[in-house]
């Protein structure tokens, strides 16, 4: 079948997140339609909480839960089904007021005696005071009322998606859906034998809204993007579903997940679903698969795709140049329902909350990453190694047009490690043009960062930065190649926040030959910062070894050795090792993590690390006032 110009849907598949669209639909969309193309997108990831979470589809969620034996249902469970007409008369409410479209119902949210209340609802015990007062007083105050209530109704959110998953299906979460049947899943054989099982309602209600959103598109070819293996499933239920029902409809898979987890591809059952797999950007492959649909390019010259032939799985890479970042146009959140999305209050923290809380327009400041040289990343990959900036004047003017068409200001710059070159001038193009916005990103705290370069930052809207302390341990960090110290790291987050800006540090635990003491020292230099008000917030990432990491390629450079991938013709990407330590690494993780919220929340900030920790453990060797000291000689 030659396409000539053909009708083209992008999908977002469940999960990725819920107040703002992922972004790879956006850029695809724009791309495609400044070269012509009718392309359209589609957000089934919220449209099917949506529905699952509303007056009608929860009576479908109670009678789930009731044909549990009753000695068999949870206290979550129990609350659902002896509150079920307040959840019925308070779903719409609560939606609406996380969705932004009724703020006047936070009062009665905001007073605890309008929304049934879970076992969700029991950490606000933790934060009653010794007056035996309101436990939210000291986050909200008399005026925050809003906040309040939208921190309630996320609680009780959460609740429904506990019963979704206990009544329902046990793989189902907010930002990640049957994330273990693709996580570095060797064999397809877990994954083949849940798309052949028994649908569940979350499955029937997604295959309802895939075909929903086919016959409103009426596409030639549907794109669906999975960055994360938290949304292969869906991806591949919705792909099944659409070949089912339109079998003449032409299925592309791409994204994050297929660029890191399927470069080795050789499952041929994968395209019983999908008729193509591309790598990497996007663009490139797309243009020479839709000239290819067309009967304009053969087969052979496809670009970094995947198909099936003959029953084997062939990869196809004619290879040309990429498209410029710089020509790669402007994304567009046309069709998107930017009304509908849910803005999420789930941690009490200003800079955490940023990831769940709020639209904001996601933009690249440049491709790849500058740096490009920390051995635990996937350098050796395109969407790292291959760094391409666009001028200052070409970002804003990108910035104008979206806030043009979404009507929201708010930017997350999604780049692996935004350049302090690039966004001087970016920031000076912001200023020049009198532009007002708000922006953060993800940065590496090196010293380009000044006080100076700070102010200005934030003078041109920037309101938050992340970036990776990692092991917090000058010994690590040099292994690691991050290029920065803990000292440095001090001074350039103390600069950002004395700027008024927020700061969250990535952090890691587990790296190869971290011993216990350095884990324990690692979490007195993050007490230490937090104490000094260098970071507001913070996430300890467990380690993983991938195969396109330098430590995945030179192991015996970092003391490590790697055990063999297990046999398979999917996914291979993270990759097991042996380290001579012995460190039990996961029993650590849960103090460290217990430390972590605490000290986001303001707590703990004068107690001894190891207090955190169910073992023994080595006292710190770092001074007690290590931070506060090296920041002091930075001004003398």
């Amino acid at each position: 079948m030659a396409l000539h110009r053909p009708r083209i849907l992008s999908v977002i598949p469940p999960m990725t997140q819920l107040n703002t669209p992922y972004p790879a639909t956006a850029y695809l969309t724009g791309f495609l339609r400044s070269r012509g193309f009718h392309a359209e997108q589609t957000d089934l990831a919220l449209a099917l909480v949506l529905e699952l979470l509303s007056p009608a589809g929860l009576p479908k969620l109670r009678a789930a839960a009731e044909a549990i034996p009753g000695k068999k249902r949870s206290p979550t469970l129990k609350t659902f089904l002896n509150q079920f007409d307040r959840y019925l008369s308070t779903i719409g409410p609560a939606i609406a007021l996380l969705q932004g479209r009724d703020g006047s119902i936070a009062h009665r949210i905001g007073s605890r005696a309008f929304l049934p209340e879970g076992p969700r609802f029991a950490a606000l015990d933790n934060y009653v005071g010794e007056d035996g007062g309101d436990p939210l007083a000291w986050a909200f105050g008399a005026l925050g009322v809003q906040d309040r209530a939208r921190h309630l109704a996320t609680l009780y959110l959460n609740d429904l998606a506990d019963v979704l998953r206990e009544a329902v299906d046990t793989r189902f979460e907010f930002v990640r859906y049957a994330e273990a049947l693709a996580r570095s899943q060797a064999s397809f054989d877990p994954l083949a034998t849940a798309l052949a099982g028994e649908p569940t309602l979350v499955d029937t209600t997604l295959q309802n809204l895939a075909i929903s959103a086919v016959d409103r598109s009426r596409p030639d070819i549907v794109l669906i993007s999975v960055p994360f293996p938290g949304s292969v499933y869906a991806a591949f239920r919705i792909a099944q579903t659409i070949k089912a029902t339109y079998p003449q409809v032409v299925t592309v898979l791409g994204g994050g997940y297929v660029n890191t987890e399927l470069r080795e591809l050789a499952e041929p059952r994968v395209f019983d679903h999908f008729d193509y797999l591309t790598l990497d950007d996007g663009e490139k492959p797309l243009l020479a698969l839709f000239e290819h649909l067309a009967g304009e390019r053969p087969r052979l010259n496809l670009v970094r795709t995947f198909t099936r032939v003959e029953g084997a799985v062939r990869y196809f890479n004619n290879q040309e140049p990429d498209i410029p970042f710089e020509e790669t146009g402007t994304p567009t959140w046309d069709g998107l329902p930017l009304d509908r999305y849910l803005s999420l209050l789930d941690m009490l923290n200003p800079m955490h909350r940023l990831w769940s809380d709020g639209h904001w327009n996601k933009l690249t400041v440049a491709h790849g990453c500058y740096w490009k040289k920390c051995s635990f990343c996937d350098v050796s990959l395109d969407y790292i190694s291959r760094f391409e900036a666009a001028s200052a004047r070409t970002l804003v003017d990108r910035i104008e047009r979206i806030v043009d068409e979404t009507g929201h200001s708010g930017f997350h710059f999604v780049d692996e490690a935004a350049p302090p070159k690039a966004l001087r001038a970016l920031a000076e193009e912001l200023q020049r043009r009198n532009l007002a916005i708000s922006w953060w990103g993800n940065i590496r705290f090196e010293k380009s960062f000044t006080p100076e370069l700070c102010l200005q930052l934030a003078d041109s809207g920037c309101i938050a930065v992340s970036g990776g302390l990692e092991v917090a341990s000058d010994r690590l960090l040099a292994l690691m190649k991050k290029g920065v110290s803990v000292e440095q790291v001090a001074r350039v987050t103390r600069a950002f926040s004395q700027a008024g800006v927020l700061v969250h540090a990535y952090l890691m635990y587990g790296f190869p030959t971290q011993t216990v003491q350095d884990t324990v020292d690692a979490l007195e230099y993050v007490r230490q910062l937090f104490a000094e008000n260098c970071i507001q917030s913070g996430f300890f990432h467990r380690f993983a070894c991938t195969v396109h990491s330098p430590i995945g390629l030179h192991p015996a450079e970092y003391g490590i050795r790697l055990q063999p991938l297990p046999p398979g013709k999917f996914a291979r990407n993270d990759v097991d090792f042996i380290d001579p330590t012995g460190v039990d690494h996961d029993r650590l993780g849960k103090a460290l993590n217990k430390a972590l919220y605490n000290y986001m929340h303001g707590i703990g900030l004068d107690t001894d690390p190891r207090a955190w920790f169910d073992d023994r453990v080595p006292k710190p060797r770092v001074g007690r006032h290590f931070i506060a000291r090296a920041l002091a000689a930075r001004h003398t």
